[in-house]
């Protein structure tokens, strides 16, 4: 897709939520809004998927915030929009929801008040989850008689273990934010006063960073977290070697030694 296309694409009306483009400081926000719980739509899960697509292909975008108005960040799914889905609709729904972990570019997500079913998985699929104080995770899907479906068990499972998992889905608990950030689910928690200035600093503080390095990290991560160990070292190495002939590492290296702030271009 071309740049001016891209563009035009992200000032379409969608479904539920925004985006905003800063180029002046290669940032993108996708802006949860619909009042007054953050309710995620089935077909909002569609164009969420395309807008992640979209802004990573986006030249001026080096981070992608995705973030929510109002006191909750996100409720979960439209029930009833779940029940009248096709199959065919419902088989990708843990593809949408996954759009985040599947960007090149770093993803931060902004967590407040509630963050229940698809809104949690949707948190769980992004790289750095900043969590209110406020906020409540939640996979209450067991009071439907159903489970999570878009990959919130499995994640979950992941970061947490199967023990602290089962507490959650099985008996559909809620946790803080202070818990969660204790389980390692969030990567820092705050203040509610100061959710959006985290945020400001984490996105200028990956801006710093080289974006070819940046997007091999998250490969790679995210690729060998199922992978033995000697495979995992293996494929370290060779995104290291890889590294070693790119401009930004040129350039990292002679900024370093001239004690001056890198300048990198992500080639």
């Amino acid at each position: 897709m071309q740049q001016q296309s891209i563009q035009q694409f992200l000032e379409t009306q969608f479904d539920g939520f925004q985006v905003e483009v800063d180029v002046s400081r290669e940032r993108a926000d996708i802006i949860l809004n619909r009042a007054p719980l953050n309710v995620i739509s089935m077909g909002q899960r569609d164009e969420l998927r395309l807008v992640f697509e979209a802004l990573d292909a986006h030249q001026g975008v080096r981070v992608i915030v995705l973030r929510s108005v109002g006191e909750h960040f996100s409720s979960g799914g439209d029930i009833k929009g779940f029940l009248e889905a096709s199959p065919e609709h419902v088989s990708k729904l843990a593809w949408n929801v996954a759009a985040p972990a599947r960007c090149e570019k770093p993803v931060i997500v902004a967590n407040r008040g509630y963050t229940f079913g698809v809104g949690f998985e949707l948190s769980l699929a992004c790289d750095f989850r900043i969590a209110s104080q406020t906020t409540r995770y939640a996979l209450p899907e067991q009071n439907l008689g159903q489970i999570p479906g878009s990959g919130g068990s499995a994640r979950l499972q992941k970061i947490i273990g199967i023990t602290r998992t089962k507490h959650m889905v099985m008996r559909a608990k809620r946790i803080t934010g202070d818990q969660a950030y204790a389980w390692g689910i969030a990567t820092e928690v705050v203040p509610d006063t100061e959710l959006e200035s985290t945020v400001d600093a984490l996105v200028d503080e990956l801006r710093r960073f080289s974006p070819l390095a940046q997007r091999t990290a998250k490969k790679l991560i995210n690729d060998n977290e199922d992978a033995p160990l000697t495979v995992a070292i293996e494929m370290e190495g060779h995104c290291y070697s890889r590294l070693r002939s790119s401009r930004d590492f040129k350039e990292g290296v002679e900024a370093f030694h001239s004690k001056r702030a890198a300048v990198f271009t992500g080639e």
